[in-house]
């Protein structure tokens, strides 16, 4: 990988040098016209210093992006829907509340932001990188505790915070200008928005234990969502990170931040913690416009973007790779018998032929609701190692499967993911 930092730190000692043994009022002049350059494309990353491909200012930042939600909101009085605490006024006040302690130790905290609560029944909330955050009604009631909704209010601040919106928008004008294919493609596309989800990631736990609530919060929720839902690792490419290796990221980054964590209260040294701490530290120091600042400036910004492009191309052929090797290990298993030892469960018996031994093998389900809803969702988690010629036993538990005679006929299995031992 390549340093962004210190290769254009060190293009700009070289220019540094040539304007200070020429002392020419040219290239002092050339210098800051690189560095407008520098400014109308890219803005310093508000967490570590470094800049950022950005063709947008802040207000207009905030102008495109609040528009998107109030044309939402538009459409929701349109339809009659209840929003806020119309809605449902204990949730919203609740989620108020968690929202301003975390917001208020932000890097965005001089801004006026407005959380919305909107009657969605789905476990989701999302930002558009102005100073609205969305939530689903349906995430508030799953959420029983204030510390995992604090850290899904800090996740998704993270992600306006480090500009992801508008930088993601600025790399596709980009590589369309410089004629890339690779901004066209699915995969390219979801590994870029999986780097800028584990960075949110990495940025909200540090927020909820500045805030005051517990940063192991977010390793919780994805632990739940991979017990309930799998993985789904070989089924397409993933826009954000598969649930088990969301739950140990947000659990590592979580571990090293605890000492920050002072229940139920802001931790008073948080300005100078948002700037030094044990993920991050800022890259401070003045541009010197006019003597390299301006090359420097321009160097970090095109090779800040190149990094991030070749690494959403490598996050692409990592997903395609992971992708092939789990249709590869449903390819080597077969179905060679069933049980029902209760209504509500369902033992599958598989025998796997395939060359590699495997682990962490997870099984799928999905039973329709009909067109209008989203199917139930159900996996039976496989503990132990398997290896070539092994039969193993998966099995689901769930209500849904109570009314079922054959479940056979109604479920459809998939290989939700698998490891190589």
């Amino acid at each position: 990988m390549i340093s962004t930092e210190k290769t254009a730190y060190q293009l700009s000692l070289i220019l540094l040098s040539v304007l200070v043994l020429s002392g020419c009022q040219t290239l002092q002049s050339v210098d800051r016209g690189l560095y407008n350059i520098a400014e109308s494309v890219s803005e310093k990353d508000r967490v570590t210093g470094q800049r950022s491909l950005s063709l947008q200012s802040r207000t207009q930042q905030i102008q495109q992006g609040n528009s998107v939600v109030e044309q939402l909101l538009a459409k929701e009085q349109q339809a009659g829907r209840k929003i806020n605490q119309q809605l449902d006024k204990a949730q919203y006040w609740r989620m108020v509340q968690i929202f301003d302690r975390v917001h208020r130790i932000s890097h965005l905290s001089d801004e006026r932001w407005q959380p919305v609560l909107i009657d969605r029944d789905s476990f989701n909330a999302f930002t558009t990188g102005g100073t609205y955050i969305v939530v689903h009604l349906g995430l508030m009631e799953q959420l029983k505790s204030d510390d995992e909704v604090a850290a899904v209010m800090a996740h998704e601040i993270a992600h306006t915070v480090a500009n992801h919106v508008f930088e993601a928008q600025s790399l596709a004008q980009v590589t369309a200008l410089a004629n890339s294919g690779s901004a066209g493609r699915d995969g390219y596309r979801a590994a870029f928005t999986q780097k800028n989800e584990y960075e949110a990631d990495r940025i909200g736990v540090l927020y909820s234990a500045l805030a005051g609530y517990d940063p192991l919060a977010a390793s919780r929720i994805w632990q739940r969502q991979y017990q309930s839902e799998g993985n789904r690792r070989g089924l397409f490419f993933q826009s954000h990170p598969v649930n088990s290796d969301r739950e140990r990221f947000n659990r590592v980054n979580g571990e090293k931040v605890l000492s920050y964590y002072q229940p139920g209260r802001i931790n008073p040294n948080h300005a100078q913690l948002l700037q030094d701490n044990s993920l991050w530290s800022k890259q401070q120091g003045a541009d010197n416009v006019g003597q390299g600042g301006g090359f420097s400036a321009l160097a970090g910004t095109l090779l800040g973007a190149y990094v991030d492009h070749q690494q959403a191309k490598a996050g692409e052929r990592q997903q395609q790779q992971q992708i092939q090797f789990v249709r590869y290990v449903q390819s080597q298993m077969k179905l060679v018998g069933e049980e029902r030892p209760a209504s509500d469960r369902w033992q599958l018996r598989f025998r796997y032929d395939g060359q590699i031994a495997l682990q962490g093998v997870t099984v799928g389900g999905q039973l329709s609701q009909g067109k209008d809803k989203p199917p139930i969702v159900m996996v039976a988690h496989v503990k132990q190692p398997i290896r070539r010629g092994q039969q193993f036993i998966a099995e689901f538990r769930h209500a849904a499967l109570k009314p079922l005679g054959k479940p056979s006929d109604s479920v459809k299995l998939y290989l939700d993911d698998a490891v190589a031992q």
